[in-house]
């Protein structure tokens, strides 16, 4: 989800909850304790300089019990960091801590923020070595089935 389009969904809810990947919600008196712009500057395995950037979300379960977090809330927490930091419509990342912090992706479901799972990959696969994964095809005729002549 890109910045963008957090900012019209959050014109539209009445409250904001988020879900995490196995189902269970981030408690509803969480917090949003920073909203920013992270860019990271790499080189892949393959030798390619690259750059990402992200609008980071960071949330956090404090014990004030009571808090929520409303829609218009949240939105103007956005657009003094979009004004002060020059944020992009970037895609949106969130960190949320359970053992550890954790980095989801956002989606939204009609009633839900969903923190989406979020992968390792290799970016260079076709220049490093990496094995392309082969499909296994199935031959239609298998000789073990009556009449295929195996027996």
């Amino acid at each position: 989800m890109r910045l963008s389009e957090i900012k019209n969904i959050l014109e539209t809810v009445e409250g904001v909850t988020f879900r995490l990947p196995n189902g269970t919600y981030v408690p509803e008196h969480f917090h949003v304790t920073e909203v920013g712009v992270v860019t990271r500057n790499f080189i892949d395995c393959g030798g390619t300089v690259r750059k990402e950037t992200v609008a980071n979300f960071q949330l956090w379960d404090a014990n004030d019990y009571e808090h929520r977090l409303k829609p218009k809330k949240l939105r103007n927490i956005i657009a003094l960091s979009e004004k002060v930091l020059g944020m992009e419509d970037s895609e949106i990342e969130v960190e949320y801590q359970d053992t550890t912090i954790g980095k989801y992706g956002l989606d939204f479901d009609g009633k839900d923020f969903v923190l989406t799972v979020k992968n390792t990959a290799c970016l260079a696969s076709d220049t490093c070595g990496v094995p392309e994964k082969k499909e296994v095809v199935e031959s239609q005729e298998s000789c073990c089935t009556p009449g295929g002549g195996c027996c």
